[in-house]
């Protein structure tokens, strides 16, 4: 059985940014998930994700983390997280529950 992409971002939201304390989810940091389902039956996943900003000192964590939640997800084979900049970052791709914890609305 394929894995659903509601299920990847599921598992991404327990990858918490340690400086902002919500989860990369709803920041608005997860730019793209695709799912590649192999003949073996395990689906590869690849994921496109940014940061808040290009010198975010948690990047490598957040990005570690993430492969590793969506490696744990039954039928994923192998998870690609690539760092992308483009676009850039900006406050209005978090969610409405982020931007209440943040004070953005």
């Amino acid at each position: 059985m394929p894995v659903a992409e509601d299920n990847v971002r599921e598992a991404l939201k327990q990858v918490i940014d340690p400086e902002l304390f919500v989860n990369v989810v709803d920041l608005g940091l997860i730019y793209e998930v695709k799912i590649d389902e192999q003949p073996d039956g395990k689906s590869n996943v690849g994921i496109h994700m940014t940061m808040t900003s290009p010198a975010c000192p948690a990047g490598p964590q957040l990005l570690g983390q993430s492969k590793d939640f969506v490696s744990r997800l039954e039928g994923v084979g192998e998870v690609d997280v690539r760092l992308v900049m483009d676009p850039p970052w900006t406050p209005d791709k978090m969610s409405d529950d982020a931007k209440f914890i943040l004070g953005f609305g």
